[in-house]
Parts: structure tokens; sequence; C-alpha cells
């Protein structure tokens, strides 16, 4: 019943809130169509907005096409500002790693960073982004990124980073 009408009232409540905001360029597509774009062309997307469903499908997905679940962070975000939103790591709980001190913490410091940016602060944002980003470019990454740091020395790395920048 929700796909057959929940994501109608998806769409046509999306036709209506664009109406309010001229200036942004979207388009809809079917979730099979937006997976093969999201493999053949990932540089012709900015954000994505969608059912939790197929959200989950998806963010699944366009963490397999970076590299790794493991880097893959996210955003929930309420515009009106009325209610909280929500920063997480996509991934679920990994039970196969829990507890082993092997998980990504990436991640979860890059959801850091997007609430740091949603509270306005987009300096220290940056900052975060970019000591993330430095442990990657330099190999100092857990297993999953082909490292061999466990997760709690990749977590020191960052903060050492952002200490220095």
């Amino acid at each position: 019943m929700f796909q057959r009408y929940g994501l109608v009232l998806w769409d046509e409540v999306a036709e209506l809130v664009s109406k309010d905001f001229p200036d942004v360029k979207w388009d809809k597509m079917l979730v099979d169509a937006m997976t093969v774009r999201m493999v053949t062309k990932p540089k012709s997307l900015d954000t994505i907005v969608t059912t939790n469903l197929h959200g989950d499908i998806l963010s699944d997905l366009a963490a397999g096409v970076s590299g790794s679940i493991g880097i893959a962070h996210s955003s929930s975000l309420d515009p009106t500002r009325k209610s909280p939103s929500l920063f997480e790591p996509v991934h679920g709980a990994a039970f196969d790693i829990m507890g082993k001190n092997l998980a990504n913490p990436i991640a979860a410091i890059m959801s850091a960073a997007e609430m740091l940016r949603w509270l306005g602060e987009e300096k220290a944002a940056e900052i975060v982004e970019k000591a993330c980003k430095t442990s990657i470019e330099n190999g100092q990454t857990t297993g999953d990124l082909g490292g061999k740091l466990k997760t709690s020395e990749v977590t020191d790395v960052v903060i050492k980073l952002i200490e220095t920048l």
C-alpha cells in the first residue's frame, strides 16, 4: 500500500514544494534508475532526497561506490529547525566486529562535522572534514580501506590532525 499511494503522495508533495524554490534544479527518478546513475555518473548528483527505505539502500550503494561503508556519514535534517535533526553514520551495528576495535570511525566523525555545519560552525566543520580526508589520503585507515590501524588509532590520528589544523 505504501508504494502504491505513499510514493505517489511523495511525488506530489515534492512537485509542490519545488515551486517554493525555483532556483533549485531537480528531477525525479525511480530508485532502480538512480542506482545506475550513482554508479555510472556519480558526479551528476549533489543531494538525494528520498524515502527512508530507498535512502537506506541508496546510501549503502553510495558508500560502496566511495570505497567503504565506514566513511559514509549522513544528516536527517528538519529544515524548519523546530524538531531535532539527526547526524549519524549510515552503516548498521556491524555485530561481527563489535567490540574488536576494527570499525572505521570516519563516518561517525564526519557526521559530527555535518552537525557542526548545521549549527553554523563552518570553519570547525571544514577542519574536521580535512582531518578525516587527510587521514585517508595518508593511508592511516582501518582495514576496510586497506589500512592496518584500529578504530582507536584512526581516531587518535584524526584528533592530532585537527589539533594541527
